[in-house]
């Protein structure tokens, strides 16, 4: 499995990120907190989502940011597939919005399914990744720092072991529960051929016997009371219809008395009503007349007559609907004319008012421009003076900049270099004073050795040894030498003083040329001043030129704004005056508008009356059909009075008093009967119920003995197979526990190789001579003098070395398991260089050479060491912005040479 490319939006310090892996090593190299471990985060948050996080959502997602992009795209066992995950901010917090995997035939669609079948494919869970492949930023101690249990279940995990202790778990549940099932069925066993024995000692065919005799006899007495029963019934029912009769014959007439009084009472009330209807109709008839007097005298208020002067003689039928609606027509015309007079003086005050308005302000408005217009010429006057201030300051300072200027330029003559050549002048004499220098460093040095090799060399003629070979010599010693050294020391002695007579010139003259560069610099520095104060003199002279001519038009544009402000102040007050005119003819039409008001209220008052008119002799009709319909009720009702009188006279002479009393005697015998019977035939058959309850229970008990010799022969078969399956599951369970046990073996095994292997090729130290990884995961370092050292005993960079070894060899170990159907992923070390020197860096770099040579696909190690360069076969560096605090990728074009540029640096 590879990474291909990785591309990122306002994740974390990335605003726009895209990058392609290669494979190869690869190093994404920059400085602390740039940002270069969250690309390998984003990678990692892409494959399992939240579950490879150690905060929230919230937290990778760039600050000030809503929405955050992560798109991957990886090839394994030969085939691309894409994941891509959008984050948007919903309230607070922040949720995955999309998060899609596209393969070869292959959807899927959710953050869920995604991460499921993510590590269904690349067999290994998020935190197997981590223990794996991924060695995170500051987890390079992990696993020496677990516990040896904590370190057993990781690499029995990472190796699959986990699966079988799984399995073996559920084999020995799977044992344990067939053990509960099969006592349980035991006991269930046990229990049946009790209740068996039960049964079988109780002698339930005779009783059943017993009990159907018993019950015939019951049933006999029972149907001859009920024979009883039936005929004291029909008895009664006879006696009880003859006595119903004669009660609906009495109601019958009860209900006729009743009827007859309530028709009477309904009569007389009727009449009474219609008495009250006659008052009501005179009632009404009284008001129409006052009405038709207020109708008259309403209408001689109007000029419904005629003119003005024959209003007082309209009466009270010539007030028809004609009138009121011709009048009515007459007013409204008027009002409309009136209205349309008022609307257009009502325009023309407004208008004629906001015109004089308008000009009042206008006024106003060039008034308050003159004196603005005045107040810049003001402004502008003293302006150019400010500026001939500083024309006349400005030419004072060039006076004195060009003497000073002159006396700098008089320093270079007789100078060895003319202006402009003095810094080249002081870097050769410093280049001459350095030679100088070292010669004479040298000179010394030999010098000294001279001296040194001379004292030697009388010492040892002293002792009657050669100078030259230091054996001890015969007869008279040999001074040749000696005086070799002497003359050596002679010539080193004078070149010695010449070389610092040498160095006192170079020395004199760096000083002459360094005061050479500072009056240049000066120099140039005067030079550029005096063109700014030129600049400066020029434009304080424009600046004075165009202020005063600034003045003046100021000046000459407020007189002209001063004529318009009065010319457009007489208007206003023209104009004001006509809307005082306008004004008045408003409120005149207004009045004659409240007349018409008064006079079409009189008219409404009079079509009022009228209508209460109308109104009241219609209820006058109202209430007479009314009295009329109550007398014809009332002659119906006495119709139906005499009907219901001769109905009960015949009722009357209908009923029998002699046939009624037998009736009652009759019924008094049958209901004491049915008493005595009812409570007989209770008994008798409560009793049958009870025999016929026992012969169920007796049938139910012979169909459970039944039941219970099938069930046992069942249970004693199902004993019989959990026995097997007891004896199949322990063996089982067994077979888990030793073949964990022995994979496990040969899996420490090829570890403990591989990890010293490993541990040997970046660590070749004569101190250690090897590492024992036992059967439960313990390790230890044995010294040369075979001391045994707990790993933690290690210095910080033996024990990151150390821990790096470890976590390759997993690697390797699980690489050689699984190669050909599940690659393993890209060896991703973050930071791994965080306690170790420079030593161990170098060695960190034979330990990614030999795992790209061991077949490792893709390896990637994120560092701000530049040691680490040199392995790159890929170099991305990471670059924050300190302004906007935003990071970018780039791929360094040839990795090599970024490699020797670094190596140049240091």
């Amino acid at each position: 499995m590879r990474f291909e490319r990785i591309r990122l939006q306002n994740f974390k310090p990335y605003a726009d990120a895209e990058l392609d892996l290669r494979d190869g090593v690869t190093v994404i190299h920059g400085l602390n907190g740039s940002g270069k471990s969250s690309l390998l985060e984003a990678c990692f948050f892409a494959l399992y989502g939240a579950h490879a996080l150690d905060e929230t959502l919230d937290d990778v997602v760039t600050t000030g940011e809503d929405e955050a992009e992560i798109e991957l795209e990886f090839a394994h066992e030969g085939e691309t597939f894409r994941i891509l995950r959008e984050l948007r901010r919903s309230g607070d917090r922040i949720h995955t919005a999309t998060c899609t995997l596209e393969g070869p035939g292959v959807a899927v669609d959710g953050a869920t399914d995604v991460r499921a079948f993510v590590t269904d494919l690349l067999r290994m869970d998020a935190e197997a990744f981590v223990n794996c492949a991924y060695v995170r930023q500051g987890e390079v101690n992990k696993l020496i720092n677990a516990t040896p249990a904590q370190r057993q279940d990781t690499i029995d995990d990472l190796l699959q072991l986990g699966k079988l202790e799984e399995y073996r778990e559920r084999a020995s549940q799977a044992r344990l529960g067939v053990e509960d099932v099969r006592s349980e069925t035991r006991g269930a066993l046990a229990k049946l051929d009790s209740q068996i024995e039960a049964k079988e000692d109780a002698d339930l065919h005779a009783r059943l016997n017993e009990l159907e005799s018993a019950l015939a006899d019951v049933d006999a007495k029972i149907e001859r009371f009920e024979e009883n029963e039936a005929r004291a019934e029909e008895t009664l029912a006879e006696a009880e219809e003859v006595l119903a009769s004669h009660e609906e014959t009495k109601a019958e007439l009860d209900d006729l008395d009743e009827d007859i009084a309530e028709l009477r009472e309904t009569i007389e009330s009727d009449e009474a009503e219609r008495e009250e209807l006659r008052s009501e109709i005179v009632d009404r008839r009284d008001r129409i007349d006052e009405l038709e007097d207020e109708l008259e005298s309403a209408a001689a208020k109007t000029d419904l007559g005629g003119s003005e002067s024959d209003a007082g003689t309209v009466a009270v039928d010539e007030v028809d609907a004609d009138a009121l609606e011709s009048r009515r027509e007459a007013l409204d015309e008027r009002e409309a004319e009136i209205r349309e007079e008022l609307t257009d003086a009502r325009q023309r005050e407004t208008m004629l008012s906001n015109q004089a308005e308008k000009l009042a302000e206008r006024a106003d408005e060039f008034e308050t421009r003159a004196e603005e217009l005045r107040e810049r010429a003001a402004e502008a006057e003293s302006t150019a003076g400010d500026a001939e201030d500083r024309i006349e300051e400005r030419t004072a300072e060039l006076a004195e900049l060009d003497d000073e200027i002159e006396t700098l330029r008089e320093r270079f003559e007789g100078a060895p270099v003319e202006v402009g050549e003095a810094e080249a002048h002081r870097e050769s004499v410093q280049a001459s004073l350095r030679e100088t220098r070292e010669s004479l460093a040298t000179k010394r040095a030999e010098l000294e050795s001279a001296r040194e090799r001379l004292d030697e060399a009388e010492s040892l003629r002293a002792e009657g040894k050669c100078p030259e070979c230091g054996q001890p010599v015969e007869e008279s010693p040999h001074v040749d030498a000696i005086g070799e050294y002497e003359a050596e020391i002679e010539t080193l002695a004078a070149d010695i003083d010449d070389l610092e007579a040498e160095e006192d010139e170079y020395e004199a003259a760096l000083d002459t040329a360094a005061s050479l560069v500072d009056a240049e610099s000066r120099l140039g520095n005067l030079r550029e001043k005096r063109s700014l104060i030129e600049s400066s003199i020029e434009d304080a002279r424009e600046t004075a030129e165009d202020r005063r001519e600034e003045a003046e038009s100021a000046r000459e544009e407020a007189e002209e704004l001063d004529a318009q402000a009065d010319a457009k102040r007489e208007a206003a007050e023209t104009q004001s005056a006509a809307a005082e005119d306008a004004a008045e003819t408003v409120e005149s039409l207004e009045t004659d508008l409240e007349e018409l008001s008064t006079a079409r209220e009189r008219l409404d008052r009079v079509e009022s009356l009228r209508a209460e008119i109308d109104a009241a002799e219609s209820e006058i009709d109202r209430l007479r059909e009314r009295r009329q319909t109550i007398g014809e009720r009332n002659d119906e009702r006495r119709e139906y009075l005499q009907e219901k009188r001769e109905r009960r006279e015949e009722l009357a002479e209908a009923v029998d008093e002699e046939r009624v009393e037998a009736a009652k005697s009759n019924k008094r015998e049958a209901e004491e009967y049915l008493e005595d019977v009812e409570e007989k035939l209770a008994e008798l058959r409560e009793r049958r119920d009870e025999l016929t309850s026992d012969i169920g229970g007796v049938k139910t008990s012979l169909s459970e003995l039944e039941s219970l010799r099938e069930d046992r022969d069942e249970i004693a078969a199902k004993v019989e197979s959990l026995e097997s399956l007891h004896e199949e599951i322990s063996t089982l369970e067994s077979t888990y526990s030793d073949l964990r046990a022995e994979l496990r073996r040969r899996n420490v095994e090829t570890l403990e190789r591989m990890l010293n292997e490993t541990f040997d090729l970046v660590y070749a130290n004569d101190a250690y001579s090897r590492i024992r990884l036992d059967d439960e995961y313990e390790l230890t370092v044995f010294q040369k003098d075979g001391t045994a050292l707990d790993p933690e005993q290690l210095s910080g960079g033996e024990r990151a070395l150390f821990n790096l070894s470890l976590r390759c060899a997993i690697y390797r170990l699980l690489a050689e398991g699984i190669e050909g159907s599940a690659p393993m992923p890209p060896l991703i070390l973050d930071e791994p260089t965080v306690f170790l020197d420079s030593g161990h860096v170098s060695r960190l770099v034979d330990l990614v050479e030999e795992m790209r040579r061991l077949g490792v696909a893709q390896i990637l190690i994120v560092s701000h060491d530049d040691d680490l360069v040199a392995a790159a076969d890929d170099l991305v560096t990471v670059e924050k912005d300190p302004t906007s605090n935003r990071s970018s990728v780039d791929r360094v074009a040839d990795a090599s040479l970024a490699a020797i540029e670094s190596s140049a640096d240091d």
